[in-house]
């Protein structure tokens, strides 16, 4: 059998130039295509010239369906809206789709499910080992942390130019800590304190959020009891550990059955 033939979506940005090296830097995966959006400035330029490693002959273009037919898979850190369409692409042409975007509303995940129906999807908040083995200890720790004496709060932080707020990690460790404490995420989050808040409601998971300069991603959950304090924490210090996570994701996704799968599937540490 051959490589894995992978596209990159978002090829010129900061994340689709990591993982352009991360698959040349992989065994078992090449690079076949890369996208942009229409009438961005890389159109036309070799891929891996943008992503320092010299020609190899792929050329950014912005024609998902043509890229497509001829890939095993598709690694996607856009934006929602662009996420939506190629799954939909990748649903059509039966190919692996791994998502890292993050901001999705809740119409954005149904119809990612609904592509999932033809389509291997496999979407994370976070590709990497550390912040996934993070969530389940952050699950754990909630579930044995009585919430009526130990408040949760999530702590992030990234660079300036991140256009989504909380990140989708902070959410996913929110949602970690709510499935700990066997409530729902969305009715008991606090995303903000401003003014004369009160006392703070008991049960409920804060959540903050810090922006600036060139942090790739901070993040801590902190426990918070009477006298006590536990925090759990993650630091990425290189976007590569985001990429090597999905192209893992993308080849342990290539011979699945189509269906919506999470990080947690990849690392074994599915329910």
């Amino acid at each position: 059998m051959g490589d894995m033939k992978l596209i990159v979506a978002g090829a010129s940005g900061r994340m689709g130039l990591s993982l352009i090296k991360a698959i040349h830097q992989s065994e078992g995966v090449s690079v076949v295509g890369a996208l942009e959006r229409e009438g961005a400035p890389a159109i036309g330029q070799d891929a891996g010239e943008l992503a320092g490693l010299g020609k190899i002959g792929v050329v950014i273009t912005s024609d998902a369906k043509a890229a497509m037919a001829q890939a095993d898979g598709i690694i996607d850190f856009t934006i929602p809206g662009a996420t939506v369409q190629l799954a939909k692409l990748s649903a059509e042409a039966g190919i692996v789709h791994v998502i890292g975007t993050t901001g999705c509303s809740s119409n954005d995940e149904d119809a990612l499910q609904h592509a999932a129906s033809n389509a291997v999807i496999v979407k994370s908040g976070n590709m990497s080992l550390g912040v996934n083995l993070l969530s389940i200890l952050v699950e754990q720790a909630a579930k044995a942390l009585d919430g009526s004496v130990f408040d949760i709060e999530i702590v992030e932080m990234h660079h300036k130019y991140k256009i989504d707020a909380p990140s989708g990690t902070a959410l996913m460790l929110g949602e970690a800590a709510a499935t700990g404490r066997d409530i729902d995420l969305a009715s008991n989050s606090v995303r903000s304190r401003d003014g004369h808040t009160g006392p703070r409601e008991a049960g409920t998971i804060g959540f903050s959020t810090l922006r600036g300069g060139s942090v790739v991603g901070d993040h801590t959950v902190v426990f918070a009891g009477e006298g006590e304090r536990i925090e759990l924490s993650h630091i990425a210090q290189d976007r590569m550990n985001f990429a090597f996570g999905a192209v893992k994701a993308a080849l342990w996704a290539k011979d699945k059955k189509p269906g919506y799968y999470s990080m947690r599937d990849v690392l074994g540490f599915g329910n």
